[in-house]
């Protein structure tokens, strides 16, 4: 039974305008993605970053060096970390407990600060923060260093307070590249101080990473896919997708609880976050993250006031796009019976059942199977499957 590589399945569902827009952007291609038939273009592949994922140590600095607060962010729940100035010695017990948790072969490793804006603090607190990190980079328990900092932030004058040190990676909140949608979310900095800083930052060969957001004030299934589009431009190595969330105590909540904004459902985020995984795969850019991360502080009911967060996310994603690969697949079977077999990596076969078997239940209303059997098979890549029978 032949593999099943599918077309391209990530405008299903959508406005005219927006699968208008994505055929203008479609670039000349040459390989696919395997579930989803999404093609990569010729022009813009860029390798994969060497080496293994890194083992992160994640130290937040909930609002540390931000100027203002946008109108989406409550820092304090999404990290559980309280607002206060740097604690170096809780930070360095922090990372000792982290590092007691690495095996022992998995490199490399990456202390990150997260949860502010890095660069925004003063000079004499990221000095203090990258020489604490500095030191364990010197033990070799580290090897190198990442942090999140606002595109306005990004400067001659700033790179040179980081440049002697391990800093290997710098992620910028874009969260999006209309300026509409920016100046809604209280941004404060404009699309072009994002190319700006991506420029100044691919000079000193860092590793980049772009996060965006989707369902923003203002934003729509035509804006997110221009974002990703400029992003794509700007080649990054790698990407984050957060849906909106309504957080307590933010000024996005008032605007909930008055009327004024309405978030994605659940549904909504997963199909525009779908559609956006697919364009960067497409264009070679990893995703790396699809949602919040999830901790017992977001679980509140009284943290998350609305909105699509859901602990899995991601793979909400993955599986929807493995429910579109499946469906396409079963369409063009010419002999199918009423018990079929689907064949996938087994690191797929989560994603291609869903969410609570999701996916075979919806597949089984759908055609009236009497069973569906999802199989490993190694033969396989990690997009791909194979329809076949009962076997």
């Amino acid at each position: 039974m032949p593999k099943n590589r599918l077309p391209d399945t990530r405008l299903r569902g959508q406005s005219r305008y927006v699968a208008a827009k994505a055929r203008h952007l479609k670039p000349e291609t040459t390989d696919r993605h395997p579930a989803s038939g999404i093609r990569r273009p010729a022009a813009s592949i860029r390798p994969s970053t060497p080496g293994k994922r890194p083992f992160i140590v994640p130290i937040f600095l909930p609002h540390g060096g931000c100027p203002h607060r946008c109108i989406f962010c409550n820092q304090v729940p999404i990290t559980g970390r309280p607002h206060g100035e740097i604690d170096l010695e809780r930070i360095r017990s922090q990372i000792e407990r982290f590092l007691a948790y690495k095996k022992k072969k998995r490199k490399p490793v990456q202390i990150s600060f997260y949860g502010g804006n890095f660069l925004g603090l003063k000079t004499g607190g990221i000095k203090q923060l990258l020489d604490l990190a500095t030191e364990f980079v010197k033990q070799g328990r580290i090897d190198s260093i990442r942090f999140s900092t606002r595109p306005d932030t990004i400067s001659p004058k700033t790179v040179e307070i980081f440049k002697s040190y391990c800093v290997k990676t710098i992620e910028l909140g874009v969260q999006s590249m209309d300026d509409r949608v920016l100046a809604l979310a209280g941004r404060g900095h404009s699309a072009a101080a994002t190319a700006q800083a991506v420029h100044l930052l691919r000079a000193h060969e860092l590793e980049i990473g772009l996060q965006m957001m989707v369902g923003l004030p203002g934003d729509s299934e035509a804006s997110s896919l221009i974002t990703a589009q400029k992003i794509a431009a700007l080649q990054p190595d790698f990407v984050r997708i957060y849906p909106t969330i309504v957080v307590k105590n933010s000024r996005l909540a008032r605007w909930y609880q008055n009327g004024t904004y309405t978030p994605l459902s659940l549904e909504q985020a997963v199909n525009r976050v779908k559609t956006l995984y697919l364009f960067f795969y497409g264009h070679h850019i990893k995703v790396i993250r699809m949602g919040l991360q999830a901790s017992a502080d977001l679980e509140l009911n009284q943290t998350i006031l609305a909105g699509p967060y859901h602990p899995a996310f991601g793979h909400m994603v993955y599986s929807a796009v493995f429910f579109d690969a499946a469906l396409k697949a079963i369409s063009a079977s010419k002999t199918l019976a009423d018990t079929i077999t689907i064949r996938v990596n087994p690191s797929s076969i989560s994603k291609m059942r869903g969410l609570n078997n999701l996916n075979i239940k919806m597949l089984k209303n759908r055609y009236h199977f009497k069973a569906i059997n999802i199989l490993p098979d190694d033969s396989l890549a990690a997009g791909e499957l194979r329809i076949g029978k009962r076997e």
